[in-house]
């Protein structure tokens, strides 16, 4: 798990080592334990490392393999580097180290551009052939890993976020309305490849990207979700029995792979208390979990101990707790929006931040159950979704739209008004040509694109700013693929989840199993009164936030005088969402 970062000079040029230096400090937060750049001319590739696999002095990259003159940067884990590493031995291939890193440099010397479909993990890489005067970068099948670029006539650059592309000065920082009614629409989803600014993109996962010293950028997919089901009928119990297995696969490959210990992040939800269950099956004692709790509020509890506590003493964990003040959160919010890569609504966004601090104080490597809501059909709206009668954009839109289009068009200042580009969006998405039923192309939708921009970009963001690796066993690409052939009425059983309930009863506490599905308590920042409503309002009547002139001001205002009267259909404060834009820009626009 790392930083990743280059460049190449399409016009023959060299690549400036100041414009290097500034890349590698935006990304240095991901990798504290070591650094390097490779420089070839017109060519860049920089590296910041967080030592997970192969910890000694050959794991180091940039790595290059001098017979074959290639060299790559690469961020993530392969889980199934050891047979294939053995594949390529058998195939004449030698090895110089035990890292994963160099499998991806021979397998690509191997099998070229098709190695990615061998590859089993998360990842984001480059790798530069020489003798062909390419370069060749993939993303993993989830989108786990980021990987962002942009491209000019004359340079092209990549980087684990935006930001390090601000610092070659060369980038386009216009913002994109297509992205923008993305935003505000899908609570902070910007599909790939859009971003925020016209001027950067981000590769789509499951695609890998082939670029000549022409200028000619070739995108292809290597990977697609199906969810149909299987041509052989699987009865309940086995439906049950092949998930159960095929996710304690998942969670102890996420256990071995790494020659440093690994921990959990116990919320107290149904994911995360499974993921610790499961561990103990696989044989492991003394297992670290983490949970995080802040202040109550008059209306809410601020932590989920009481769920999360007997989930530890049934398994016995050496559990660590922390408990938040209110005014921390307050304080360090500026720290967490520095570190999102991009623009983030959702809340616990701060509550990951503070939560990794303290874990990488004992653990580089924890599990984490992001992904299980989406792959199993655990949020409430599905069920009305099903429910609804109509077109598939009609039974989706009202259950899960932030604010209909009119409502964005009154928003935004006319300089930002488009078509209604996002129902445009989703109702391909909800095609069913790769679906069986609708309910199958929600949750196909939702686990291949939804996710990627919310859940799984916010814990990648808020576990490296502490250089902490967080691995998501319910989005091993394997299980993913087997629930989605699972039928979802399955799935949607119980108010959800109902298969990964049906599997941890008895292995649980029932308190743990029933429970209302709950997020991250976050009372400091779910209330908008007190300090939280007046940063809110600093930021969006600030000077900076005029000249912009991003939003109506009419519309601000109106939001600022009735605060707790504006809520998404997903209860997200509006308010908030129109601060959080306004300030990430002002942290990270020079």
């Amino acid at each position: 798990m790392c930083g990743i970062f280059g460049g190449l000079s399409l016009s023959g040029g060299v690549i400036d080592k100041a414009v290097s230096e500034r890349m590698s400090h935006q990304v240095a937060r991901r990798g504290p334990d070591d650094r390097g750049e490779f420089y070839d001319r017109s060519v860049m590739l920089g590296h910041r490392r967080l030592a997970i696999i192969d910890l000694s002095a050959n794991g180091h990259q940039p790595m290059t393999d001098v017979q074959h003159n290639l060299t790559i940067v690469f961020n993530g884990t392969i889980y199934n580097y050891p047979e294939l590493r053995q594949q390529l031995i058998d195939a004449g291939w030698a090895f110089q180290s035990h890292s994963d890193t160099e499998v991806i440099l021979n397998a690509y010397a191997h099998w070229g551009a098709s190695c990615v479909e061998r590859l089993h993990g998360m990842f984001a890489f480059a790798i530069w052939d020489k003798r062909s005067q390419q370069l060749f970068l993939a993303r993993d099948r989830m989108g786990i890993k980021p990987l962002y670029y942009l491209k000019t006539e004359r340079f092209f650059y990549f980087a684990s976020n935006p930001q390090a592309l601000l610092q070659t000065g060369i980038c386009d920082t216009a913002l994109d309305p297509v992205s923008l009614h993305h935003l505000f629409t899908l609570h902070a989803v910007v599909p790939a490849p859009g971003t925020l600014f016209k001027g950067v993109k981000k590769c789509p996962p499951a695609h890998s990207m082939t670029l000549d010293m022409a200028g000619k950028l070739e995108i292809s997919r290597y990977w697609q979700l199906t969810a149909k089901r299987p041509l052989i009928a699987r009865s309940d119990t086995e439906w049950k029995e092949a998930i159960h297995d095929a996710l304690l696969q998942a969670v102890k490959k996420r256990l071995t792979i790494a020659d440093v210990p690994v921990g959990v992040l116990l919320s107290g939800g149904l994911d995360s208390s499974l993921l610790v269950a499961l561990l103990a099956e696989a044989g492991v004692n003394n297992i670290k979990t983490f949970s995080i709790g802040f202040e109550d509020q008059p209306e809410e509890k601020g932590s989920e101990f009481e769920f999360s506590d007997p989930v530890s003493a049934m398994y016995n964990t050496d559990h660590h707790k922390y408990l938040i003040p209110n005014s921390e959160v307050m304080q360090r919010l500026p720290e967490a929006v520095q570190n999102m890569a991009e623009p983030m609504f959702g809340q616990d966004a701060v509550a990951f931040y503070l939560l990794s601090e303290q874990v990488s104080r004992s653990v580089k490597v924890v599990q984490s159950g992001q992904g299980a809501d989406e792959v199993f059909a655990g949020y409430f709206w599905y069920a009305r979704m099903l429910a609804s009668a109509g077109k598939p954009l009609q039974r989706f839109s009202p259950w899960y739209f932030d604010r209909d289009h009119a409502e964005y068009l009154e928003m935004m200042d006319a300089v930002y008004a488009v078509d209604d580009v996002t129902s445009a969006l989703v109702s391909d998405a909800l095609s069913t040509e790769f679906s069986d039923t609708f309910m199958d192309a929600v949750l196909r939708f939702d686990t291949t694109t939804l996710v990627v921009d919310d859940p799984v970009k916010r814990v990648d963001n808020m576990t490296m700013a502490w250089g902490l690796e967080a691995r998501v066993p319910f989005l091993d690409h394997h299980l993913v693929e087997l629930a989605a052939q699972c039928p979802p009425e399955l799935k949607m059983l119980h108010q959800g989840k109902g298969i990964l309930k049906q599997i941890a009863r008895g292995i649980l506490p029932d308190a743990v199993i029933d429970r209302p599905k709950g997020y991250f308590p976050m009372p400091a920042l779910k209330y908008v009164r007190g300090d939280f409503y007046q940063m809110m309002a600093d930021v969006l009547n600030s000077q900076q936030s005029r000249e912009r002139g991003l939003f109506s001001r009419a519309y601000i205002d109106k939001l600022l005088a009735e605060p707790e009267a504006h809520f998404t259909r997903l209860n997200g404060s509006k308010l908030w969402h129109c601060a959080l834009l306004e300030y990430w820009l002002q942290t990270h626009l020079v």
